[in-house]
């Protein structure tokens, strides 16, 4: 998710599950080989399992960006063929490219010769006029073809014309059937499900045909989902961790990343919803919205919002 599971994200939403995989914001091949690399590609390394995800279509780029990937650490490299948005098909990559699977394929083996970590991609069911029956087997089975093993599908077609990015993750009708029917066929593959799924009991039954579900921007909008994964889907033991619980855990990492120059709203963006549907929550949001954004705040503003939630009481008694 461009411009939101950024590194400050991703050790918030690891407070919460230690077993779910996360994955970086799509960055280019281009900006992994002429930005600013640490920016890019740095992160902490309590955010393991986290797979790094390129977008492009070069296959000499792709390769380069990935081995650079695997060089910081990275546990998987993936391949975005599933974004609609249109600066994304003015650089002819993303779900433009469901169209040229021979491409594609040539990117994966490319990858797949410059990397020892799994390579692995994610689409759509179809885009514009498709056969989505037709042409996502013959999409899976090309870049199958080419080494890839496991693919991540977007349950929707992506309409590369007349919708906005937005209206392409809710207008497209949903096809989860298409998937188990995907999975069905090429049981040897690795198959994750993604699109509409909005809760864990939502997650679960996919379960039973699929090897795995992604979730976007509803693990984003209600983040605390994620703190029944390790119980409920990897059969971990003991309680999940309470929301004051992650939300002191991740102050002190934005004191660590406050003394290293991070400005205090590029991390606390990322934690609006953690007291989503919980008392108080509108109010949490709302001081955090007003102050973080603020030349010189700091650890305060946390801390005044942690009080606005939890109550006054909560400092004294954390304390003792």
């Amino acid at each position: 998710m461009m411009e939101w599971t950024d590194r400050h994200c991703r050790y918030f939403l690891r407070l919460l599950s230690s077993r779910a995989f996360l994955y970086t914001e799509m960055v280019t091949a281009e900006a992994v080989l002429y930005g600013d690399r640490e920016r890019v590609l740095g992160f902490d390394a309590a955010e393991h399992p986290v797979g790094l995800q390129l977008g492009g279509s070069d296959p000499a780029k792709l390769a380069e960006a990935a081995r650079m990937g695997e060089g910081f650490g990275y546990d998987e490299i993936n391949l975005n063929i599933g974004c609609p948005s249109d600066r994304v098909q003015s650089g002819r990559f993303g779900a433009c490219l469901m169209a040229e699977p021979a491409l594609v394929a040539d990117c994966v083996k490319a990858m797949a010769d410059a990397v020892s970590v799994p390579v692995t991609v994610k689409c759509r069911i179809g885009i514009d006029d498709q056969d989505a029956e037709e042409s996502l087997d013959r999409f899976i089975d090309t870049v199958a073809d080419a080494g890839c093993s496991s693919f991540i599908v977007h349950a929707r077609k992506a309409w590369l014309d007349g919708l906005s990015p937005k209206e392409n993750r809710d207008v497209p009708p949903l096809d989860h059937d298409r998937v188990h029917r995907l999975k069905a066929r090429r049981r040897d593959l690795t198959i994750l499900i993604n699109g509409g799924i909005a809760a864990l009991a939502e997650a679960e039954p996919h379960l039973a045909h699929l090897d795995g579900v992604m979730l976007g921007r509803a693990a984003y909008a209600d983040p605390y989902l994620l703190a029944e994964v390790d119980r409920r889907l990897y059969g971990a033991e003991g309680l999940p961790p309470s929301r004051a619980d992650v939300l002191d855990r991740f102050m002190s990492y934005v004191e660590r990343e406050l003394a290293r120059g991070v400005r205090l709203n590029a991390m606390t963006r990322h934690i609006l919803g953690l007291f989503h549907g919980q008392p108080r929550a509108r109010a949490f949001r709302r001081h955090i919205a007003e102050n973080a954004h603020l030349d010189g705040a700091g650890i305060e503003v946390l801390e005044r919002a942690r009080d606005i939630v939890l109550g006054e009481s909560y400092r004294a008694v954390a304390a003792e």
